[in-house]
């Protein structure tokens, strides 16, 4: 059950009982105090001026109108016309005991939408930097998110697969194939390579003349040049897969649909904008003018979408990766992650294509723009040296900083188990770090912080699932039908957390925005830790009934902690 939406549709109705507009707003939000209930119904002072009425007078009638007899145990009006709502126990106990009973910890899917996500796209011309992070966990997080849901989720891994630059790798792979190297070997590590394509562009003779002839040839569709060029695709999306198993992202292959997918209808792609007068041809060039983002002079901003030459652009491929999305897949949402710079080109390719009619007005397009990682110096994250860190060796380094403080603890934990541990603390703690971040705000890169077992971190809640594993390790099999008395203040407030997970996800489904559920399930851990040191549950002297009560609301929030770091992405384990 969403209890928020729950409630809110309860005193909706009391607002229309008591005469007030239909528009009326309804603002009712979680308590923040305690004492002061556990949710907050404040529309009573908006309502005085349209009603002419005194707030509290009109708190009162809401408070008589609405209906929640059942659900809470008092009502209480303070301040000039605050409503405090306090739940009873023993209708939150019966919603817990039906979640805990429930695969789907009692959330209804939704109905359904075919949500296409654009997300991750590396450049195949190299490996994955940590530049790719953050698009690559947060899209994956909303991904997960939308199908636990109920909604059909299509991933598109737009991966940069065309382009000049291949004209240059492409010649440079054929010269080592030439000298009976394999493909795998050449492109083992795909930094260097490009490198030494680019040395041999910049200043061997000649060879930058094959490589625009490669170039011509591979636009062409030339059987040898494809073939070279699906050598070239083949190993760098296998580097880019051992990266997604490695950070537990769920992009598969069959995923891929790079730039090059696009390239058939590129050309009707302008010639449709052209035919409905939103591009015109201006110095040789396909453009459009758009008066709606125009400068402070009234100057439309320009959008090109074909150069003088006939090439085409980026705006192009994204104009005909939207004619597909919404032509054929039929897409209700498209959700976009790549970082803030490149909002205004996305803003752009959204006013273009609504006017030429390639997304409807049911459909909508969203950029979900992120910020950077920065180091500690407060600039982009690069290595010592100011090169660009390649993520694979980043989240290696994790794994060993990871073992190496596991292996300062002391525990009966075999070494391939630490080693297992490792892995999933390791990765993660950099993926949390990242996650429970606001999406939009940059952040600082810091592995002390990052790998630490105290506060809002990864280690932090995987130890937290695993010490309530440990209990119930002590206490056996958990009787599932026993019921769930709330007597105490911890046991309350654990309760009214464990409801408040649906509001959570369904505002990383809405906002694409996964430090939402990141501060939940954190909130939750702490909620559940201050429960335990108050509320024992294995102690001697624990009445069977007490006792087997507590023990269902550690087995639903162990639940909910693994469901909320499933979507998050970050494994758990059972013993640390």
């Amino acid at each position: 059950m969403n209890l928020h939406t729950y409630l809110l549709a309860k005193f909706k109705a009391a607002l229309t009982a008591i005469g007030a507009p239909e528009d009326s707003p309804a603002p009712l939000s979680r308590s923040t105090r305690e004492g002061f209930g556990h949710y907050q119904f404040n529309g009573a002072m908006a309502l005085s001026k349209v009603l002419k009425q005194n707030p509290r007078d009109i708190a009162q009638k809401i408070v008589d109108a609405v209906d929640l007899d059942a659900e809470v145990e008092k009502l209480e009006i303070a301040g000039p016309g605050f409503i405090n709502i306090h739940l009873k126990p023993e209708w939150l106990a019966q919603q817990l005991e039906s979640a805990n009973a429930d695969s789907r910890l009692g959330i209804n899917p939704e109905q359904q939408q075919t949500a296409v996500i654009d997300y991750s796209a590396p450049n195949l011309a190299k490996e994955m930097h940590v530049g790719h992070l953050r698009s690559t966990i947060i899209g994956d997080s909303v991904a997960k998110t939308l199908e636990f849901l109920g909604h059909k989720v299509i991933r598109q891994n737009h991966m940069g697969d065309w382009g000049t630059q291949f004209g240059m790798l492409l010649a440079h792979l054929n010269d080592k194939l030439a000298a009976n190297e394999v493909a795998e070997t050449a492109l083992s590590d795909l930094e260097d390579f490009y490198r030494a394509a680019k040395v041999r562009f910049d200043n061997e003779e000649g060879f930058a003349d094959r490589a625009r002839d490669y170039v011509v040839k591979l636009q062409g569709g030339d059987a040898q040049c494809l073939q070279l060029w699906q050598n070239f695709i083949d190993v760098s999306i296998a580097h880019s897969e051992d990266v997604y198993q490695k950070l537990n992202v769920s992009l598969k292959r069959s995923d891929v649909m790079g730039e090059s997918a696009y390239n058939k209808d590129l050309a009707t792609t302008v010639s449709e904008l052209q035919a409905s007068g939103i591009v015109v041809e201006s110095q040789g060039a396909q453009v459009a003018f758009l008066p709606e983002m125009a400068d402070k002079n009234g100057n439309p901003a320009a959008y090109i979408v074909q150069k003088s030459g006939g090439g085409y652009l980026y705006s192009t491929t994204d104009q005909a990766a939207i004619r597909y999305r919404n032509g054929v897949l039929n897409a209700d949402r498209t959700l976009i992650f790549t970082d803030v710079r490149q909002a205004l080109h996305f803003k752009q390719t959204e006013i273009v294509a609504r006017n030429a009619g390639f997304i409807s007005e049911q459909q909508t397009y969203e950029h979900c723009p992120f910020g950077m990682m920065l180091g500690s110096d407060g600039k982009p994250f690069k290595t010592r040296s100011g090169g660009t860190v390649k993520l694979a060796e980043l989240l290696d380094e994790a794994i060993e900083r990871a073992e190496a403080l596991i292996n300062q603890r002391e525990s009966d934990l075999s070494e391939q188990e630490r080693k297992i541990i490792a892995n999933k603390v390791g990765i993660g703690a950099v993926k949390y770090a990242d996650l429970s971040k606001n999406r939009t705000t940059d952040y600082i890169f810091n592995w002390d912080t990052m790998l630490s077992f105290e506060g809002n971190t990864a280690p932090y809640l995987q130890y937290a699932f695993a010490r309530i594993q440990s209990i119930f390790r002590k206490a056996g099999a958990v009787n599932s039908h026993a019921n769930i008395q709330l007597q105490e203040v911890q046991e309350q407030l654990l309760a009214v957390k464990l409801m408040q997970y649906v509001e959570a996800i369904k505002q990383v489904s809405t906002e694409a925005t996964p430090h939402v559920l990141c501060t939940y399930i954190y909130e939750l851990a702490s909620l559940f830790m201050s429960f335990y040191e108050a509320c024992p549950i294995l102690k001697e002297g624990i009445d069977e009934q007490t006792k087997n009560s507590r023990l269902m609301l550690a087995q639903l929030t162990s639940k909910t902690l693994q469901s909320g770091l499933d979507l998050l992405g970050i494994e758990t384990m059972d013993k640390m």
